[in-house]
């Protein structure tokens, strides 16, 4: 498998996206094309425009497809990750949660069995390894659990962004963290962690509030299951050595000891 010529999805249909998704419909089984297509926007992907097209033929010039494709034979053959496939498009500039810079560079979403990138003409090559240094940590570590993706509660989805994003640290720098690891001090984390995550750690997936938790969405702060995430895993390293296969298997219950400390049960 491996990388999906996209580009050519694109030179054929770039202004009917909905048409483009058409052709995911067999690795999204149960959702129509344009269900799919609202799917990846959540997560960055394109709307057709002038600005969107402009980053598509440079991403073509630039062998953007290429590239991606050296990247994951060299993480697949280190990490000894399975064999998925991967998806390119261009990045939307419309506001999107999860581009992992203002300048809406670079974006990404991860399943069990399949990855999608999404990206802007000004990411540098750096940019682009951290992204799927991140996005193919998600998928190892799925392949590697036993629980079911459907089961994954709050805890383990918080868990598995501190640790892709750990993992970027270690193999790219800390130059190449996303914002989000810095967004919030240690003690403004601990009050935050203390007031809205610590009781609902085992809400699943499929709750409502486990995406308002994670992501921020009204009074919850932005991107505040992420950096929570980020931080617990950095505390666990600390005090442990770093090893790659037990981040693909250790609980997120145990990071989790070295989570914040609800203060309500310090006394």
């Amino acid at each position: 498998m491996g990388i999906i010529r996209t580009d050519k999805w694109l030179e054929e249909e770039f202004d009917r996206p909905t048409k483009i998704c058409e052709k995911l419909l067999t690795d999204f089984k149960g959702l129509s094309a344009p269900k799919i297509y609202n799917q990846l926007t959540d997560f960055g992907m394109y709307r057709a425009s002038r600005m969107t097209k402009e980053i598509f033929n440079s991403m073509k010039e630039n062998l953007v497809w290429e590239e991606v494709e050296g990247i994951f034979e060299i993480y697949k053959k280190k990490w000894g990750g399975p064999d998925i496939p991967i998806y390119l498009f261009p990045i939307g500039q419309d506001r999107s949660l999860f581009s992992r810079q203002e300048e809406k560079v670079k974006g990404g979403v991860s399943y069990p069995d399949k990855m999608f990138l999404f990206l802007s003409n000004r990411i540098t090559s750096k940019e682009l390894e951290a992204l799927f240094v991140h996005e193919y940590h998600h998928i190892c570590r799925l392949n590697k659990q036993t629980k079911r993706f459907e089961d994954y509660t709050l805890l383990d989805s918080i868990i598995i962004e501190g640790l892709a994003e750990y993992t970027v640290l270690v193999h790219c720098g800390r130059n190449y963290l996303a914002d989000w690891c810095n967004m919030y001090t240690d003690t403004e984390l601990e009050n935050l962690w203390d007031e809205y995550l610590y009781d609902h750690l085992e809400l699943k997936k499929s709750e409502r509030k486990h995406d308002d938790l994670l992501y921020g969405s009204g009074r919850v702060p932005k991107l505040l299951g992420y950096a929570a995430g980020f931080k617990i895993v950095e505390n666990y390293y600390q005090n442990n050595h770093y090893s790659l296969k037990q981040s693909f298997t250790l609980s997120a219950s145990k990071y989790a000891e070295h989570s914040f400390t609800k203060k309500s049960r310090k006394k």
